[in-house]
């Protein structure tokens, strides 16, 4: 007998006896003290029942209890065949799932869709950085006396300098779609809302197709942001600080940035990353011939264990064709300018402090070196870019830049940052305990130093005289920045930073920041020293 047919007709028996034993009278097994009905002499009289009454009819208990049986059995039977019904319901299988059906997840806010067999997938991506930002800067005065000066060229910038506004700005707003298909293709679509001191009213930002079939390596197409190095490696919404050192963002913007046209491999394995982009213009960027360029990067990491992580690195931009301002006319053809200028890492306000104006030239070569180290909560790293100009004119000696920065972070609460080979950079900690009053959890904390140097200075002579014939005065600044980052879960993070800010900065005399007023006398100081407080709230999913 089958271990099912057995529990049947057990089930079925104790409950026909409970049955029997709940509905039939008990029987008296001892005659001697069950009660006897004996009926007087004197009330018999010729067989009849006294006072005329007529006697009830003999029962016979054997055929009471036989029809009480045989009810039980009935419906044992139909107790028997309701559990064989349930059992059997029970042992049915599952239904099979459709292996054309869709799923969709949600992990940490982001909607992902996929197939069945997960070949093709689709995630909405989107996050948004709002900041807001004081400068502690020293009250305007006249511009007859008032030396303070930006951007060359810009009459507007150049007076707008004295006095910095303070503000907010969304300096990210970004919305768009990537994923898979057919297992091996990538896209991704992403379009952005925000901008540097004022928004946009939407551009490209991301728009490529990448084949990642092979082993180690995937082939990228479109408008993307080639890694220009360590710190333009880490994602804008997992940055240690508010916006990248100013050499970082200076150098990025020569041949790479967002929405630069472009194609190239990336790879990666287990201690190294290794990438080479030629590039093009950014989308929108419009001139007569566009510029060519070249992002390269190679990382090795000799230590990379779960609590240590060592990482050093080499990377170049180039730009092997400046844009073209018209065609190529011999003897000398159509200017092909190159202008290296950059704000004081904040994007509240738009100004530039350093600039060096335009430079004719035939290229631009940026070398770099890179250096990191993680014990535990503890991140160093640092960046050091060398750039060169080849001005076309061969009768003027090439100028020469460099900047630098070295930073530190330190997690308080929560796990350290997690450094990634795919992207040969460091990642936020991840919120393993989000923000809860009841349960006292509160995130993540971190807290950081930057110290960082451009010098975009080339034999800039004295100050008080004009400068040499082949010099640029594009000014020094140097920057010594407090953050303080609060992650409450995984897509809110709120960021804090104080920055000092140390502009020294030379005028180049003449009409370079416009005419009458607005260019203090040659060799004059028109830089300046203040201070920035920002904040920013960002979500991203």
């Amino acid at each position: 007998m089958g271990r099912s047919s057995f529990l049947h007709r057990s089930l079925g028996a104790a409950l026909a006896a409970a049955a029997l034993l709940a509905g039939t009278p008990a029987l008296a097994l001892d005659t001697d003290d069950a009660p006897q009905a004996t009926a007087p002499a004197d009330l018999v009289t010729d067989g009849e029942p006294a006072g005329g009454a007529t006697p009830a009819p003999a029962v016979d208990p054997t055929a009471a209890l036989a029809a009480r049986l045989d009810a039980l059995e009935k419906r044992n039977a139909e107790l028997e065949a309701q559990v064989q019904r349930l059992s059997a319901v029970e042992a049915k299988p599952a239904p099979k799932a459709d292996p054309a059906a869709a799923k969709v997840s949600l992990a940490n806010g982001r909607p992902t869709f996929a197939s069945a067999d997960g070949r093709f997938t689709a995630s909405l991506r989107g996050f948004f950085q709002l900041d807001a930002s004081r400068f502690d800067q020293r009250r305007p005065g006249p511009l007859a006396s008032d030396f303070r000066r930006g951007s060359l060229g810009d009459a507007a910038e150049a007076d707008r300098a004295r006095d910095l506004g303070d503000g907010t700005n969304f300096r990210r707003a970004r919305i768009g779609v990537e994923g898979k298909a057919f297992g091996d293709w990538d896209y991704n679509f992403l379009f952005d809302f925000g901008g540097s001191g004022v928004e946009s009213s939407g551009v490209i930002n991301q728009a490529w197709l990448q084949y990642g079939g092979l082993k180690n390596a995937k082939l990228r197409v479109g408008a993307f942001a080639p890694p220009a190095g360590l710190d333009d490696a880490t994602s804008v919404t997992q940055n240690q600080f508010i916006e990248r050192a100013a050499v970082s963002e200076l150098v990025r913007g020569l041949a790479g940035a967002d929405a630069r046209v472009g194609a190239g491999v990336l790879a990666a394995g287990e201690r190294w990353n290794a990438s080479a982009v030629v590039t093009g213009a950014t989308v929108g960027q419009q001139s007569f011939d566009e510029q060519l360029g070249f992002v390269g990067r190679a990382v090795f990491a000799p230590i990379k264990s779960a609590k240590t992580v060592v990482h050093l690195g080499v990377n170049t931009s180039q730009v092997i064709n400046p844009p073209a301002a018209g065609p190529d006319v011999p003897p000398v053809g159509a200017a092909q300018n190159v202008r290296l200028r950059e704000r004081p890492e904040n994007r509240v306000e738009s100004v530039r402090l350093v600039d060096t104006g335009n430079i004719d030239a035939d290229g631009v070569s940026a070398l770099g070196l890179e250096a990191a180290a993680q014990h535990g909560p503890l991140t160093v790293q640092g960046e050091y870019q060398t750039i060169k100009v080849e001005r076309r004119n061969s009768t003027l000696s090439d100028p020469r830049f460099d900047g630098w920065y070295v930073q530190a972070g330190w997690t308080l609460f929560g796990p350290p940052r997690k450094y990634s080979m795919s992207s040969a950079s460091f990642e936020a900690p991840k919120v393993e305990k989000p923000f809860n009053l009841k349960t006292g959890d509160w995130g993540v904390w971190e807290v950081g130093a930057r110290y960082s140097v451009l010098d975009l200075n080339s034999r800039e002579g004295a100050a008080g005289a004009a400068p040499p014939v082949n010099g640029v005065r594009g000014g020094e600044q140097k920057i010594a920045t407090l953050g303080v980052n609060w992650a409450p879960n995984n897509t809110v993070r709120f960021q804090a930073t104080l920055q000092d800010v140390e502009v020294d900065r030379l005028s180049p005399g003449g009409t370079a920041f416009g005419a009458g007023a607005l260019t203090p006398p040659a060799g004059a100081q028109v830089g300046q020293k203040f201070k920035i407080w920002t904040v920013r709230a960002q979500y991203a999913f």
